[in-house]
């Protein structure tokens, strides 16, 4: 039996093992809903270099389910300087404020290889707290015991994308996750339904920065003769789909992890804030009718 025909159940046996070593809370399995507002596109500069970029690992939190209730009065940070500030001044992580905010919807990186998902994800899963990070290529290796140029070379990058999707379809069930995905995960339009059901940030590298970052590596699709045209080529092909992300973030060379962690927390409470949850929808239209309104 060839990888891409694994049986679902054995796969979601597979990834709940990765999860656990992979110190991955137990989720809620209750998905959120948000409407959905064209995608924010924005840039940022000024912070250090990308070396660190790749230097975090990644990383999980305790092995319990954090009762989060959604708090209808927690706002936007960035808005409302006052809000998290204790009597001594103090003020909370923004990030932090985030997990009421989101009521349990998934955070999904989008983007091309070498554009820090899995590092700024574990960045901002850490940073919120209540939140857990997950790495679908490291739980494609853990459930296959293979690592992925190995599973290029025995199965082709179709047989790969299948057991992708596989993984996608488990993941998607569970609630509370930043999840880092694989560069050509978007290729697949059945990918897509899963990650509507979260909030998905692309993270915008130029060719020549992934390049620099990738060097010396051996990612399977760059192993050619010009791995730059190659790349070029690649994201020529996934920009259409890339672009359908809820957020755009254009990452520049000086950026690292911590930059990009703290734009992508900006920038979810501002689409928060533009894409109120459908409950919140419901209310309004209620109030607007004149009706009691029962949260």
């Amino acid at each position: 039996m060839t990888f891409a025909s694994m049986n679902n159940s054995i796969l979601a046996v597979s990834l709940l093992v990765a999860a656990v070593s992979h110190g991955v809370g137990a989720f809620s399995t209750t998905q959120p809903s948000f409407a959905v507002a064209p995608a924010r596109t924005t840039g940022y500069f000024g912070a250090s270099s990308t070396e660190s970029v790749f230097a975090l690992n990644a990383g999980g939190f305790e092995w319990e389910d954090p009762v989060e209730a959604a708090d209808p009065h927690v706002e936007n940070p960035y808005l409302n300087k006052e809000l998290g500030t204790d009597a001594e001044g103090l003020k909370a992580d923004p990030a932090r404020l985030l997990a009421p905010r989101l009521q349990g919807t998934n955070i999904y990186f989008i983007g091309m290889m070498g554009s820090g998902k899995s590092a700024v994800g574990d960045v901002v899963a850490r940073r919120m707290g209540s939140y857990n990070f997950l790495d679908t290529d490291e739980i494609i290796e853990k459930a296959t015991s293979m690592s992925i140029p190995s599973i290029f070379e025995a199965e082709g990058e179709e047989g790969f994308r299948s057991i992708e999707a596989q993984v996608l379809d488990s993941v998607h069930a569970y609630v509370r996750c930043v999840i880092s995905t694989g560069g050509g995960a978007v290729c697949r339009l059945s990918n897509w339904s899963k990650f509507q059901t979260g909030i998905v940030i692309w993270l915008d590298v130029d060719p020549d920065t992934l390049i620099s970052r990738m060097q010396g590596t051996d990612r399977p699709l760059l192993q050619t003769e010009n791995p730059l045209e190659t790349l070029e080529t690649l994201l020529e092909e996934r920009t259409s789909r890339y672009s359908q992300a809820d957020i755009q973030l254009k990452i520049t060379p000086e950026m690292d992890a911590n930059a990009v962690a703290e734009m992508v927390i900006k920038e979810l409470h501002f689409f928060i804030d533009e894409n109120p949850p459908a409950w919140k929808q419901a209310k309004a239209k209620a109030q607007a009718e004149g009706l009691d309104w029962v949260q």
